[in-house]
């Protein structure tokens, strides 16, 4: 298969997968700089009625442009009073795309009432189509720039066929925007498919390079980066919200015996075995981040007592689940050993956070593994 071919694959693929917290947190921080770059576009885009009125153009015309340039402002700055808060909203990068397209099919319907050919053969309106698609790239999210995509041609063929099935031939005709015709509609169509598609491939490439640079090669987990950003941004919402944040240190036990008596090969099949499991036992709340080695770091935006519930479960689950080191070997029983500490209660601060859920993963260890110590 050639390269295009994979790539064009893997974006397939990638669409029927929700974005990781690294992804979103990308994500949310284009959907801000979108939220002020749109501002800045619309009070542009107001300039081109004024212009068009200057330039000789209808009274009308301009007059529907500048309505609907208006519209768009004040969504834009309610989109932008949004993405600026601390709450993350996750249906915000596809409520604002699909608004930002139907803001323009509402300018072109307005023309329609003037002169059908200026709705369908306007230039400037029907680019604000692809910028609207070109810029979900900056949402990193492929199922945003999927869907606002497609709307933009769902609406725009509606209003086509709507044109076509309700207008004379000639009525289709106009002295400044020229001839409807059938075969320019289609092209334009296949225009927006096309900006679709390579806006897809742009957001799966800025998705590959952010997991080579948050996400840990071998688990597919989040690394230090992801650690040092997301972790005290975390600590720092659970304080302004009054809530508790636990941390729990996850170690996997005997792992240098693993590596002595299988091999390397073998002990990154078992390390990828406990993240299977780690990612299946908890909830989807629980940011998991590999630390390094086999240590692993597990946050629960709970209490002390129901995030040691949650990683006896966990413990439990590893040790239940066999490790199979190579194929016709009998299984080995794995296990972990893991030590919490909760904010604010232990610590106010990552480093902290980190040094108590330290001494208590030591504190497992030393007592026997296999065990989750939460107190001191």
């Amino acid at each position: 298969m050639s390269s295009l071919g994979e790539t064009l694959h893997d974006v397939a693929r990638s669409l029927s997968q929700r974005p990781d917290e690294i992804m979103l947190d990308v994500g949310a921080g284009g959907e801000r700089v979108i939220a002020g770059l749109r501002i800045v576009l619309v009070l542009i885009l107001m300039l081109l009625p004024v212009a068009n009125y200057l330039g000789d153009g209808s009274l009308e015309e301009s007059l529907a442009g500048f309505f609907g340039a208006s519209i768009a402002l004040a969504f834009s700055l309610v989109w932008l009073w949004m993405a600026g808060q601390r709450r993350r909203f996750q249906w915000l990068p596809f409520l604002t795309g699909a608004v930002d397209i139907s803001l323009v099919t509402l300018v072109l319907f307005l023309l329609m009432r003037i002169d059908v050919a200026a709705a369908l053969n306007s230039q400037v309106v029907f680019a604000c189509y692809l910028l609207a698609i070109m810029i979900t790239a900056m949402k990193n999210d492929g199922r945003a720039t999927l869907l606002i995509g497609s709307l933009a041609m769902l609406q725009y063929a509606g209003m086509a066929l709507l044109v076509f099935t309700t207008h004379a031939p000639e009525q289709l005709v106009s002295p400044e925007y020229g001839i409807v015709s059938t075969g320019t509609q289609v092209q334009r169509l296949i225009i927006i498919g096309i900006t679709t598609v390579l806006t897809l491939v742009v957001v799966f490439r800025i998705q590959r390079l952010v997991e080579l640079s948050g996400t840990d090669g071998l688990t597919g987990l989040p690394n230090r980066s992801h650690l040092k950003l997301r972790v005290p941004e975390l600590i720092e919402n659970a304080r302004r919200d009054g809530m508790t944040l636990t941390m729990g240190l996850v170690d996997l036990d005997r792992f240098k015996r693993i590596n002595e008596d299988h091999g390397h090969r073998t002990g990154d099949r078992a390390l990828r075995h406990v993240t299977d499991v780690l990612r299946r036992t908890l909830d989807q709340h629980s940011v998991i981040i590999r630390i390094g080695g086999e240590e692993f770091m597990v946050l629960m935006p709970m209490p002390m007592g129901p995030a040691w519930e949650h990683m006896e479960h966990l413990r439990m689950a590893v040790e239940e689940r066999p490790f199979v080191p190579e194929p016709g070997l009998p299984p080995e029983t794995l296990t972990i050993s893991a030590g919490l500490a909760a904010f604010p209660h232990d610590a106010a601060d990552v480093s902290n956070l980190m040094k108590r859920a330290d001494e208590r993963l030591h504190r497992a260890k030393a007592d026997g593994r296999n065990r989750v110590v939460a107190r001191d």
